[in-house]
């Protein structure tokens, strides 16, 4: 059939399946939302507000402000220490973050940057969050030099919420 149809025929009909195929996969009509821009306002270890809205940083699990870890035989706030260490990332600092989707509390969940510095990757290679779907090679790196959370003992921090929430 195709052979059959004219030059321009043929062009147009390969024009508008192109187009069909680029609208079906996304590529045509997907919008990326556009980057949340601002100085931060730390509410925990992973999540921030910025420009008013709330935003859980990608890829991460900090341990809850409430949280109390083990080290060296001590009680040590590792919670607390999670908050104040992303203070220190974001303190005096525009951040740009990036949506990547809506969490199941509606907060936004985003890549976000404190100049060239990635929050997300910052945290876990500290020791300072574990990763969650994202930055197992931080995570693995910070595990081995037992830095932050790492050179203690922690009860993961999805597992405590579900225990204290």
């Amino acid at each position: 059939m195709v052979a059959r149809l004219n030059r321009r025929a043929r062009a147009v009909l390969l024009a508008g399946l192109a187009l069909a195929g680029l609208a079906a996969t996304g590529l045509l009509t997907h919008r990326r939302a556009p980057d949340i821009v601002g100085p931060a306002e730390v509410i925990d270890g992973d999540s921030i507000r910025v420009a008013g809205i709330e935003i859980r940083l990608y890829g991460i699990d900090a341990p809850e402000f409430r949280q109390i870890c083990t080290r060296a035989g001590h009680p040590w706030h590792c919670g607390r220490a999670a908050t104040r260490f992303l203070e220190a990332l974001t303190a005096h600092a525009e951040l740009r973050c990036r949506p990547r989707e809506e969490d199941r509390y509606g907060r936004t969940v985003a890549v976000c940057f404190a100049g060239e510095s990635n929050l997300g990757v910052a945290m876990v290679r500290a020791g300072q969050a574990v990763a969650y779907g994202a930055y197992q090679a931080e995570e693995r790196e910070a595990r081995e030099a037992r830095r932050g959370i790492w050179a203690s003992s922690f009860e993961h921090p999805a597992t405590w919420r579900a225990r204290h929430h």
